[in-house]
């Protein structure tokens, strides 16, 4: 009987602290709806990406990682709350729909297949698919690529619509990585990388490779940029929409750009008009 007496005790004053417990949630705030709190927020990027998503010794840079470090702001987070998780271009839309990330800023062009299995808020970048060439060297449209040699990574799209739609003529080397291109652009084993020109100008604006690269400018394909919420999330998708037309128009979109691509003088374009795609 008395251990009967001892564990009724106990369960008395298990009971009371967890209503304690209990109340005291009441007070903060719903941590689950993106509204901050104690709760962690986590962004989907890349990694591998300079002036836009890259994982440094010190940290993450880029615009996307300002983009999100932007919107996670104005969702209530502060930037010790936000946990980056790399999300490779193949693994974006399970990502979200396993709730891996709350998320994802990771130069996510908005297209209707996408649209099928996420929701997309912005756009907040206008890219294009355009070349990047030697400085000294002078190419003004995709017809001047025939004959010349042309690099991209294995399974590029870009590089393909070249010889397809433009230069059916050039030489295409597929390598495993940019940086592979880069070094072959450099050297003079290759004429010319193609990919978006937000990507290709933030390999160009990297410290070694300051001065020795430019961007054509022929905008070959139109690359609106969103970011991916899981589908059927309109209230986390309208926040974000909010937070995006803030950070236009605060400047600190136009610092974004200005911080990760300056030293490559990308001409970048406006900033877009949230829901306006552009084919």
């Amino acid at each position: 009987m008395k251990l009967r007496k001892v564990t009724a005790a106990s369960a008395t004053v298990l009971a009371l602290a967890l209503s304690a417990t209990a109340c005291g949630s009441d007070s903060g705030k719903d941590t689950g709806s993106g509204d901050g709190g104690d709760k962690k927020i986590t962004v989907g990027i890349k990694y591998d990406q300079p002036g836009l998503g890259l994982k440094t010794p010190d940290g993450f840079t880029g615009f996307d990682v300002d983009v999100a470090k932007y919107v996670a702001k104005e969702l209530g987070y502060a930037e010790g709350d936000i946990e980056f998780k790399e999300t490779k271009s193949a693994d974006r839309e399970t990502a979200l729909a396993r709730g891996d990330v709350d998320f994802i800023t990771a130069t996510y062009s908005i297209t209707d297949e996408r649209k099928q299995k996420v929701d997309f808020a912005g756009p907040y970048l206008l890219a294009h698919q355009d070349l990047l060439i030697r400085a000294d060297d002078n190419v003004t449209k995709g017809e001047d690529l025939n004959g010349k040699k042309l690099c991209s990574v294995v399974g590029s799209t870009s590089a393909q619509n070249v010889k397809k739609d433009f230069a059916p003529k050039a030489q295409l080397q597929e390598v495993g990585t940019y940086s592979e291109c880069l070094n072959g652009l450099q050297s003079g084993a290759v004429d010319a990388l193609t990919t978006d020109d937000s990507i290709l100008a933030g390999y160009a604006a990297q410290e070694q490779y300051k001065g020795k690269f430019k961007l054509a400018g022929l905008k070959l394909s139109n690359e609106n940029y969103g970011i991916g919420v899981k589908k059927g999330d309109k209230e986390m998708v309208d926040k974000i929409n909010a937070a995006l037309e803030k950070m236009v128009k605060d400047k600190a979109w136009n610092k974004a750009v200005t911080d990760n691509f300056g030293p490559a003088n990308y001409k970048n374009e406006p900033a877009p008009e949230i829901g306006n795609i552009v084919k």
